[in-house]
C-alpha cells in the first residue's frame, strides 16, 4: 500500500498575492464554508515551557484525534502545517498554501496536501477519491476568493446559513424594530439583522465593534451604541475578555465587569498576566441563543488570519538556520517565539531585515537578540538552543480590533444602556490615560435670585442637556453631575477638547436663544470648563462607575481656575500632539497657579473667546 500520497493544484488568478492572502489565509472561515466539522483542543503545558495542543473531532461518525501544532507561515506568500494522528484512518495530514506573482499578472496559487493512511482504512479512504473531492472545493473556494478579492463576488466564499425558526424570525423582527425606535440605531438596526442571520459562525462568536465598524464603514461609536441597545434588549449577549497580550485570545470571560478575573493564564502561550482596562479587557457580543445558536468548539485554531499582526512564523529544530523570502515593511517589529523567553524589538529601515538569533540562557529559558541581516528580500533565523523553538516576528503598527473596556465605559450609551455594569464592591482598576473635564457655572447663586428657583433649574437642566449631548456626540460620557457641576471622561484627548470647544460654542448660541426668548440678557449663563489627562483608577461609587486621583483633582481645580466663558487646560493636555492643532488659532494665554493638594505651581493654557 502506498505510504504517502501527494496532490498539487495551481490556479492563475487575476487577484495579487496580497489581495488574495486575508482570505486563503483564513483558515477557520474558509474550513467553515467547506463543511469541515468543528473541533476542540485541549492544550498542555510541557516542562520546558512550550505548549502541547491536542485536537478531538468527528468526520462523518468516525472519531479522530492529532497533535495541533502551530502554523508557520510568511504573510502574503504561504503557510503549511502538519497535523499528525493519534486516533483515526490517518497518521499525518499536511496543507500547504503558496501564492506568488503571476506569470501575467495577478498570482499563481498553489496549493498542496500531503498524507499518510493508517491501515486499511486509511488506504481506503484515499483509494475512494479523498484528494479528487478535496481538489474539487479547493478549486471552487480559492475561485470564488479571487472573485470577491477583485470585485465580483459578495463573500470571499458561499456559505449557507441555517434556517431560523418562525419564533426566531419573530423574535428578531420585533427586537430590529424596537432598536430601530430607540435613540442608538443609527440606521444600523437592519444591517446587524442581517449580519446574525447570514453571516458564518466565524464572525459571530465574538463580534466586535470597531471590526464591525470598519466593515460597514461606520462610526466606531455608532456601531458600539448600536451593539449596546441589542445587548439591553436581547438580540446581542455580552462578554467582557480578558486577552492575553502576547496572542491576543480571550483566555478569561465573564458576562458582567464585576465577574471578570483580574488575572488570569494564557494555557497557549503558558503565561499569566494581569487584566488592563487600557489595554487587554474587551466588550465583545454574540448573538443571543433565542436567536442564533453558535456551535463550541474550533474550525481552526492556529491560522495566520487569527495572528494577524505576526507577518512570520517559522518553527526551527534545535541547532537549525533556515532564511525565508519576505519584503516587510519599515517600522517596528518585536522578535519573539511563541514559547515563553526572550524577545527584542528592533526597527526596520526597509532595506536588510534582521537576523534573529535564538541561544540558551539559564535553563529552561533562551535569549532572542537581532543581528544585522546579510540579504534585502530574505530573513534569516538561528535556533543555537538546544530545543525547538517557533519563531514569530510580530508588527507593532498593527491595530487590535479590540474595543477596550475603557473605551467603552467612557460612551455615554454605556452608562445609559447599562448602568449595572460595575467593577466588584472594593475593586479598584488602574486607567493608564484618561482625559476628564469639570463644567461649572459662574454666578449660579445670583443666578437662583435672579431668576426664582423654578426658572434657574429649568434653565440649569436646559444647559446640562447641551452639555450632555455634545459630550456623547464625541465619544464620551457624563460621569455625574454636581449641584450645577458636570464631570465627563473621554478615552482620547482629542476628543475630548473638541467637545469644550463645540459646548463653548453651543452655550453661546445658547444664551443667545434664550435670551431672545426671554427678552432679557440677565438670564444668560456662565459656563467654565478644566480639563486634564493622565492615569486614574476607576471604581463603583453609588452603584456607577465613577473616576479617582490626581488626574480628577487637577481637572476640577482648573476648572475652579476658570471664568465666564473659559476653557482651563493643563499644560500637558495642551501639548498633546492631537490637541495642539485645535489649539492653534484659538486665543490663549499660559499661566500656572498654586493648586490646593499640588505641591508645586501648576501650568495651564486658558482659552478665552
Amino acid at each position: 500500500m502506498q505510504k504517502q500520497h501527494d496532490r498539487v493544484w495551481t490556479w492563475d488568478l487575476p487577484a495579487s498575492p496580497a489581495a488574495l492572502w486575508p482570505y486563503l489565509s483564513d483558515t477557520a472561515r474558509f474550513n467553515e464554508a467547506a463543511g469541515t466539522p468543528r473541533y476542540t483542543v485541549t492544550e498542555e503545558p510541557q516542562p520546558d515551557g512550550s505548549v502541547r495542543r491536542l485536537a478531538a473531532a468527528s468526520y462523518k461518525g468516525v472519531a479522530v484525534e492529532w497533535d495541533d501544532p502551530p502554523y508557520e507561515w510568511v504573510a502574503e506568500r504561504e503557510f503549511r502545517q502538519t497535523r499528525i494522528f493519534r486516533r483515526g484512518p490517518l497518521k499525518s495530514l499536511s496543507p500547504t498554501l503558496q501564492l506568488e506573482p503571476g506569470p501575467d499578472g495577478g498570482s499563481r496559487v498553489t496549493y498542496r496536501i500531503s498524507g499518510a493512511p493508517r491501515g486499511i482504512a486509511g488506504y481506503l479512504v484515499f483509494a475512494t477519491g479523498l484528494l479528487n473531492k478535496v481538489g474539487k472545493g479547493l478549486e471552487e473556494m480559492v475561485h470564488q476568493a479571487g472573485r470577491f478579492a477583485v470585485g465580483q463576488a459578495e463573500m470571499p466564499f458561499d456559505y449557507t446559513p441555517p434556517d431560523l425558526t418562525p419564533q426566531q424570525q419573530a423574535r428578531l423582527d420585533g427586537l430590529t424594530r424596537q432598536i430601530s425606535a430607540g435613540a442608538y440605531h443609527h440606521d444600523l438596526a437592519d444591517r446587524l439583522a442581517r449580519h446574525i442571520t447570514t453571516a458564518q459562525e466565524v464572525d459571530l462568536v465574538r463580534i466586535r465593534p470597531r471590526k464591525l465598524a470598519r466593515e460597514w464603514q461606520a462610526p466606531v461609536r455608532h456601531v458600539a451604541e448600536l451593539c449596546l441597545d441589542a445587548a439591553r434588549l436581547g438580540m446581542l449577549g455580552l462578554s467582557w475578555n480578558l486577552l492575553c497580550p502576547r496572542c491576543g485570545g480571550a483566555k478569561a470571560s465573564a458576562d458582567t465587569l464585576e465577574a471578570l478575573p483580574k488575572q488570569a493564564h494564557c494555557p497557549s502561550c503558558n503565561i499569566a498576566y494581569d487584566g488592563s482596562f487600557t489595554s487587554n479587557i474587551e466588550i465583545s457580543f454574540r448573538p443571543a441563543t433565542a436567536i442564533r445558536s453558535i456551535g463550541e468548539g474550533e474550525f481552526c485554531m492556529g491560522g495566520p488570519h487569527v495572528s494577524r499582526h505576526i507577518l512570520v512564523q517559522q518553527i526551527l529544530a534545535p541547532g537549525e538556520e533556515r532564511k525565508v523570502t519576505a519584503t516587510l515593511p519599515a517600522g517596528e517589529y518585536r522578535l519573539r517565539t511563541l514559547e515563553p523567553g526572550g524577545e527584542c524589538i528592533t526597527r526596520h529601515d526597509g532595506n536588510t531585515f534582521p537576523t534573529l538569533l535564538a541561544e540558551d540562557a539559564e535553563a529552561p529559558a533562551f535569549t532572542m537578540r537581532a543581528e544585522t541581516g546579510d540579504t534585502s528580500g530574505t530573513i534569516a533565523m538561528r535556533n543555537h538552543s538546544s530545543r525547538e523553538l517557533t519563531f514569530v516576528i510580530e508588527s507593532r503598527a498593527w491595530r487590535s480590533d479590540a474595543l477596550t473596556a475603557h473605551e467603552v465605559t467612557t460612551l455615554q450609551a454605556f452608562r445609559d444602556l447599562l448602568p449595572d455594569q460595575v467593577l466588584r464592591a472594593g475593586e479598584d482598576v488602574g486607567i493608564d490615560s484618561i482625559t476628564l473635564m469639570f463644567t461649572d457655572l459662574e454666578g449660579s447663586t445670583a443666578l437662583y435670585e435672579r431668576l426664582g428657583d423654578a426658572a434657574a433649574y429649568r434653565l440649569v437642566r436646559r444647559h446640562f442637556g447641551v452639555l450632555a449631548e455634545t459630550i456623547r456626540e464625541h465619544d464620551g460620557a457624563l460621569i455625574k453631575t454636581i449641584g450645577d457641576a458636570v464631570m465627563a471622561a473621554f478615552a482620547t484627548p482629542e476628543h475630548a477638547v473638541q467637545a469644550a470647544l463645540h459646548i463653548h460654542d453651543r452655550i453661546a448660541a445658547f444664551n443667545a436663544d434664550y435670551s431672545r426668548e426671554t427678552g432679557s440678557a440677565d438670564t444668560a449663563i456662565g459656563l467654565k470648563m478644566g480639563m486634564h489627562a493622565g492615569r486614574c483608577i476607576a471604581v463603583t461609587l453609588n452603584e456607577r462607575l465613577d473616576y479617582f486621583g490626581s488626574t480628577v483633582n487637577l481637572a476640577a481645580r482648573l476648572q475652579g481656575r476658570g471664568r465666564r466663558g473659559e476653557v482651563v487646560l493643563s499644560e500637558s493636555l495642551a501639548a498633546d500632539p492631537a490637541v495642539a492643532p485645535l489649539l492653534r488659532d484659538r486665543a490663549a494665554s499660559r499661566e500656572s497657579a498654586e493648586l490646593k493638594g499640588f505641591d508645586r505651581p501648576v501650568p495651564f493654557v486658558r482659552l478665552t473667546a
